[in-house]
């Protein structure tokens, strides 16, 4: 009884030792930095300097006018399907100074991972700073083409820089002040991407909210904001529940015939989405069934034959944009995340390799590097 007695009260001393270790556990766990895909660790391939060095392009000048801008379906029916190429020239021309800013950004980080020349990091940072500090496209004055631009512009940039900032080169590692200023400028973007569409109305949740979503994914792992990633997450949720049992998305449906080629840009910002989650220990996967796959799927059996898009809406399927390679990158995470058929790979492969600056450039590299070849996309 003794022994008994000794072991009962050596137990109820270990006890609140031991809940506080599973607590400590549980928080360090949860307070776990959030990181990208192991492909954004890749280092610098190679370092060239003094040679042909590349000089700063005239910077885009920060833009810090009202986010009005006109819609390139402007005039057109609810379905929104029609292109008024008037008014998508006004919204070019408008934003022609965002754009350049996300595109250069984009290329030149490209560049400096691929030759690690250190005027391409300085024009970037240089760039980035200069907006950080005008406090730009941060209006308050916006229309739903304006805010969209934003949440485009962020994703692009923040989903580049992850590249620099994670890098086992650590180039950033002498740029403190200059990774200081743009990071707080992104999570400040960051907050009002989420004030511009959280919690819309199902019938207005669509591919925008996928692509701000995937804005704030990026934002959260460049910035280290769980907030922010608990937001894309719940944002993601919703998106992967509208995906009914085929795997169509009702709202792109409604795009008559450009349905499919909407169903196709829907995947970029869902896919990469999910495979930021599951490297920070959430698996999207299972969400609705495996929506994300069902809609990959339905996408992909589409473009061989769109015929079933048709019957759904009765509309001949306009097909330009699915004729252009870049428009799959969403395949480079879609096919992490899942064990892609055969033909699926072997039509990836030959797309590849797949640049979008909307996702931050060149995701083969990041995704599939031992089948990166030639310099197809931007």
């Amino acid at each position: 009884m003794h022994a008994r007695t000794r072991t009962l009260t050596m137990k109820k001393l270990l006890a609140p030792t031991l809940l506080g270790l599973a607590i400590f556990a549980g928080t360090a766990q949860a307070a776990a930095p959030l990181r990208p895909p192991q492909g954004y660790f890749a280092p610098i391939e190679k370092i060239k300097t003094g040679e042909n060095a590349e000089g700063c392009d005239t910077m885009p000048a920060p833009y810090t006018q009202k986010l009005q801008f006109r819609s390139k379906y402007e005039g057109s029916d609810k379905s929104r399907s029609t292109l008024n190429e008037a008014s998508e020239k006004a919204f070019r021309d408008a934003t022609a100074d965002i754009t350049k800013l996300e595109r250069g950004t984009s290329k030149r980080v490209m560049q400096f991972m691929r030759d690690g020349r250190p005027e391409q990091l300085e024009c970037t940072l240089s760039w980035l700073t200069a907006w950080a500090k005008a406090d730009a496209l941060m209006s308050k004055d916006f229309n739903h083409t304006g805010k969209s631009m934003r949440k485009w512009a962020l994703g692009s940039m923040a989903s580049s820089y992850i590249r620099l900032k994670f890098s086992d080169s650590h180039p950033l590692a002498t740029h403190q002040q200059e990774s200081q200023l743009i990071e707080a400028w992104f999570s400040k973007m960051a907050d009002q991407v989420v004030s511009d569409w959280d919690n819309l109305p199902l019938e207005q949740t669509n591919n925008h909210s996928y692509w701000a979503a995937w804005s704030v994914m990026a934002t959260a792992v460049a910035t280290d904001r769980r907030d922010l990633f608990d937001w894309s997450v719940k944002e993601y949720k919703v998106g992967a529940n509208q995906i009914d049992a085929q795997g169509f998305l009702p709202n792109e449906l409604k795009r008559q015939q450009r349905a499919l080629a909407y169903h196709n840009y829907a995947l970029p910002p869902l896919a990469m989405i999910a495979s930021f989650a599951q490297v920070n220990g959430v698996d999207l996967r299972p969400e609705n069934n495996g929506a994300l796959k069902r809609l990959g799927d339905r996408v992909l059996a589409g473009v061989k034959d769109p015929e079933e898009f048709q019957a759904k809406n009765g509309k001949d399927q306009d097909m330009t944009d699915l004729k252009v390679d870049s428009k799959f990158a969403w395949l480079e995470p879609f096919c992490s995340l899942y064990t892609c058929a055969p033909d699926v790979l072997e039509r990836k492969h030959k797309m590849q390799p797949f640049k979008s600056f909307r996702l931050g450039g060149d995701l083969t590299k990041v995704y599939d590097p031992s089948h990166e070849k030639g310099n197809k996309g931007s």
